[in-house]
């Protein structure tokens, strides 16, 4: 079970990379910025914001699709 309403994914061409989960949706808004910068320069990556109660996507970059 993850611990956080809040999750962050970096997937590369469509498989997932890295995700994680936290409980506040600021700090999950700084870890996206985080990622998009740390991963920003791979080739296909893809960093989305979902809020896991209501399965909105509440951010992604790069935007749309």
């Amino acid at each position: 079970m993850n611990a956080g309403r809040y999750r962050v994914t970096v997937t590369i061409d469509g498989e997932p990379l890295i995700q994680g989960w936290w409980g506040s949706e600021a700090v999950a808004r700084r870890k996206f910025a985080s990622w998009v910068g740390e991963h920003s320069s791979r080739a296909g990556a893809r960093v989305t914001l979902v809020d896991e109660e209501t399965g909105a996507v509440l951010t992604e970059w790069p935007d749309g699709r």
